[in-house]
């Protein structure tokens, strides 16, 4: 006689959470606008949690220590509105503008403050301007966070002539850019579920 099985319960993991970076603290910036709709796409999701960090809201210092030096006082303090976001975020999404075929410096600083916060996540990419898209700020930021230990997710989103894109009240027109989210962060879903499994297994080493 054969006995029955149980059917295999398999629990469903997670939900990932998200960080989301603003980079342009530029004055009457664009990114508010780009920020709200991707964060659309995230809030639509059950595997994902966000968290926006807008570093407009969230300024860090600009002096960073002597190397091998422990930072100035008051330095820890200024840092922890943003620092704790990043070191709990299974992935991240850059948000970013093209500014001098680059990214803002305001970016820079942050990444530079940080570390081994960024080491064994993935990062996914939503840059704008005018014709370029903010490709070639993607371009250099896939060097920079290759440095630190992250990995940086191959589709991105790109808004080309990105004023033209949205209506007057800030809804994407172009049907060609939701996809090119949706697909971002299927890929950054699958990256931040794999690395945070090995981690769990095996914690990273720089």
């Amino acid at each position: 006689m054969t006995t029955p099985t149980t059917p295999h319960r398999t629990e469903r993991p997670a939900a990932l959470r998200v960080a989301v970076l603003v980079g342009s603290t530029r004055e009457g910036r664009f990114a508010p606008t780009v920020t709200r709709w991707i964060k659309g796409h995230l809030d639509q999701r059950d595997d994902m949690d966000v968290d926006v960090v807008d570093l407009a809201e969230t300024p860090l210092p600009t002096v960073l220590p002597a190397f091998g030096q422990p930072p100035a006082p008051g330095t820890t303090e200024a840092l922890a509105p943003v620092t704790p976001r990043l070191a709990a975020a299974d992935a991240f999404v850059f948000i970013t503008p093209e500014y001098n075929h680059s990214y803002p410096a305001s970016l820079k600083n942050a990444i530079d403050w940080h570390n081994e916060q960024w080491h064994a996540k993935p990062i996914g990419f939503v840059s704008y301007g005018a014709i370029s898209g903010g490709l070639r700020a993607v371009e250099h930021l896939r060097v920079v966070m290759a440095e630190l230990n992250a990995t940086t997710i191959r589709n991105t989103v790109s808004l080309h002539n990105a004023w033209g894109l949205f209506d007057a009240d800030g809804n994407m027109t172009a049907p060609a850019s939701d996809a090119a989210v949706k697909t971002m962060l299927d890929q950054l879903a699958w990256w931040a579920l794999a690395l945070r499994d090995a981690k769990a297994v095996r914690p990273y080493a720089a």
